[in-house]
């Protein structure tokens, strides 16, 4: 069987609540290891360098671009966000599953690299829940909520190329869909070539010995 983890990317809507049931899935099961991306944003109050974000200046961030530390990276905003290769191979060759919660088009290049990803796309009940939750958080006004639906309308075509849907209506049940897909993905043939050529030199030998 391959012991090594798997690569999951998380992508879905603004305001959908990827970042909840991530967190709530990795509570509840500690085999789960989110990575940690790379910004050259400042930090905000609170946050912890290696805890949120790896906060790096904008030189050591274009270093790791350069030196392809970097599994995937995009300039948002002005400042760079990426994925940081060492962390997710290192977890991945423990055998923990790593989950990437990133925009679409970063999940595309993860796809490229690692074919065996699990892509998972989070969508609302109901495009209404979607404003209703993003007028919830009282921090947007209502030019950026415009905005963000905008986006998620583009989003919703890459949304597509996604191999599975989870829809995050009740926070529990979500993060047992995700779990069940993460689970499937590690039984997939693909994955377990190895296993499979194994078991068929064992019934060689076997047939053999019986002639």
């Amino acid at each position: 069987m391959n012991k090594n983890g798997i690569l999951v990317v998380v992508s879905g809507f603004s305001g959908v609540g990827k970042g909840t049931l991530m967190k709530r899935l990795t509570e509840k099961y500690r085999q789960y290891a989110l990575s940690v991306s790379a910004t050259t944003r400042a930090p905000r109050e609170g946050e912890e360098d290696g805890r949120e974000y790896f906060f790096k200046s904008r030189e050591e961030f274009e270093r790791m671009i350069r030196e392809n530390r970097l599994i995937e990276y995009a300039s948002y905003c002005g400042n760079y966000y990426g994925t940081p290769r060492e962390y997710v191979e290192e977890q991945m060759a423990k055998g923990r599953d790593v989950i990437l919660e990133i925009e679409a088009q970063g999940a595309y290049k993860v796809k490229q690299q690692y074919p065996d990803t699990l892509l998972l796309f989070v969508m609302p009940p109901d495009a209404k829940t979607l404003v209703e939750r993003l007028s919830g958080r009282g921090t947007e006004s209502q030019e950026v909520i415009e905005s963000r639906l905008t986006r998620a309308l583009e989003e919703s075509q890459m949304a597509e190329k996604y191999e599975y849907m989870v829809i995050n209506e009740d926070l529990e049940e979500g993060v047992e869909k995700i779990r069940s897909l993460i689970e499937a993905q590690r039984d997939k043939i693909g994955r377990n070539l190895a296993f499979v050529q194994e078991i068929r030199t064992q019934l060689e030998t076997l047939l053999k010995k019986g002639e």
